[in-house]
């Protein structure tokens, strides 16, 4: 479990004293009802205000939450016969990709996802979540199977960037990350990306060059994380907080300026307060998204795509805002 958020402490200890009272009730034999009931109401009343009112840098902290579920815990809850594949027929495998076959509403697709670890044993064999090249080259495998097949594919991105070491180096990381972004523009089946916790570099667009891309509420997507953003323009990695404000990193953000295509809400709280819930909601966003792309042929999923990236940083100089044209570039193709 990680370490408590500051600005969930008034929660948790309300929280707390009703798990006291409830243990007072059972233990004494006491109706104290009324008194559980008034605290009950407090709760929600707090988690309400405390919730919906979430500054970037906590949003940021939430991503992080170690009990916030991953690419493992959402595939049993999203697809049925999920069946993973391993290595990149190169070199080897890399555990902080998942990836495989499975049916997602009874429909064959193949599924992508970057996987971080609970506890330290699990992040050293998931390498924190950080993909080694043939992590990625096991995911251009897959997707280019998929295309093969005609299964649409569905990417989790969820990593704090490509593994900058010394070896992964040595294997060919850069070319890796710039192969899958020059590959994946091409393919001809629908790709679609769902940021379900942190969203940094290349990491994260060597998966998600998609036709479509989702984002949950209390995630983050750019092109380095707020510590390294303060870092390089104040010299101070403590200035996280301000960096976070500054760079418009949160779905709502990334919603206006038309990176991203959907904000999917999460239930009170965070993902990790009731995984089952929030699969269903991805699982609506996806389904709903899959049914936006399936009349259009090969050609034009990828001019979809091609459209919808030529249209990132468009501004509208007169009217002074970011205009996202992609609309009337997918409705041309649709025509």
């Amino acid at each position: 479990m990680g370490p408590e958020l500051e600005f969930e402490k008034p929660v948790n200890e309300l929280k707390d004293k009703i798990s006291e009272l409830k243990q007072f009730m059972d233990e004494k034999d006491i109706d104290l009802s009324d008194e559980l009931s008034r605290l009950q109401n407090r709760l929600a009343a707090l988690e309400k205000e405390t919730y919906s009112h979430l500054t970037p840098w906590q949003r940021v902290q939430i991503a992080r939450d170690l009990k916030r579920p991953t690419t493992l815990d959402y595939i049993p809850l999203l697809f049925e016969s999920f069946i993973e594949c391993h290595g990149d027929r190169l070199y080897g495998d890399d555990a902080a990709i998942v990836a495989g076959i499975a049916k997602f509403h009874g429909r064959p697709v193949t599924v992508i996802g970057e996987q971080r670890g609970r506890n330290t044993k699990e992040n050293i064999m998931r390498n924190f979540g950080s993909p080694n090249p043939e992590g990625y080259r096991k995911a251009l495998r897959l997707m280019k199977q998929a295309d093969k097949f005609h299964r649409p594919i569905i990417t989790f991105i969820d990593t704090k960037g490509a593994f900058p070491g010394k070896t992964a180096e040595e294997h060919g990381q850069s070319e890796a990350i710039a192969r899958n972004l020059f590959e994946m523009s091409g393919l001809t089946v629908p790709l679609i990306s769902v940021v379900i916790g942190e969203g940094a570099s290349g990491g994260a667009l060597a998966i998600g060059v998609g036709n479509k891309i989702l984002m949950l509420e209390n995630s983050w997507y750019s092109v380095i994380s707020p510590e390294g953003a303060a870092a390089l323009l104040w010299k101070d990695s403590g200035l996280a907080e301000k960096a976070a404000e500054t760079m418009k990193i949160t779905g709502s953000d990334l919603k206006k300026l038309g990176i991203i295509d959907k904000l999917i809400p999460e239930v009170l709280g965070g993902a990790h307060h009731d995984p089952k819930k929030q699969s269903e909601l991805i699982g609506d966003a996806l389904e709903e998204t899959l049914s936006e792309l399936d009349h259009l042929t090969g050609g034009q999923v990828r001019e979809q795509r091609l459209a919808k990236y030529r249209a990132i940083g468009d501004f509208d100089t007169i009217h002074g805002h970011a205009a996202n044209h992609s609309a009337f570039s997918y409705s041309t193709i649709k025509q």
